[in-house]
């Protein structure tokens, strides 16, 4: 046989590179889900609100003709940045939640505005629920109104508030 280190290598397993680790389970090329997802526009911060309106409104133009639907668009105007893009030190935010059902319509998007000079950066994120539970976009359980909460100590061995004890 060969040396001991010809034998080691032969029994260990060989490292799986990160971006392979994850989708031994998924059909090959089949990395975007359906759900909501949310994209950020960074605009030039000189640009007028009539201009920036007609740029939002083609972005959701193009993702609507692509098979998306456009949930919610935000736009918190002019801010301040971390860092300076391309000698700027503010951008105009613009954020779109977006539902897809099938279809991927991100890289065209992305890159029309990676060819538009205005667009400072954009960034494309997918939206957990538990997310969006936390921020109250989606319907929280309701709990019926008969079921009164339970009076609580807030310390172990004491006895209930006054308060709690009289609603009990």
């Amino acid at each position: 046989m060969g040396s001991r280190s010809e034998r080691a290598a032969a029994t260990l397993p060989l490292p799986v590179p990160l971006a392979v680790r994850g989708t031994e389970s998924r059909p090959k090329g089949a990395l975007f889900t359906m759900g909501l997802y949310e994209l950020a526009v960074l605009f030039d911060p000189r640009l007028p609100d009539e201009e920036v309106a007609e740029l939002s409104d083609g972005v959701k133009d193009l993702l609507s003709g692509l098979g998306a639907e456009i949930v919610k668009e935000e736009s918190w105007g002019k801010k301040r940045l971390a860092y300076p893009i391309q000698k700027l030190t503010e951008a105009r935010y613009v954020f779109f939640t977006v539902k897809v059902d099938d279809g991927n319509p991100f890289p065209e998007v992305e890159k029309r505005l990676e060819q538009n000079d205005k667009v400072l950066r954009y960034l494309t994120v997918r939206l957990d629920q538990g997310r969006l539970r936390r921020r109250g976009e989606e319907a929280a359980p309701v709990v019926p109104a008969t079921v009164a909460p339970a009076p609580v100590a807030l310390v172990p061995g004491e006895p209930a508030p006054a308060a709690q004890r009289e609603a009990s």
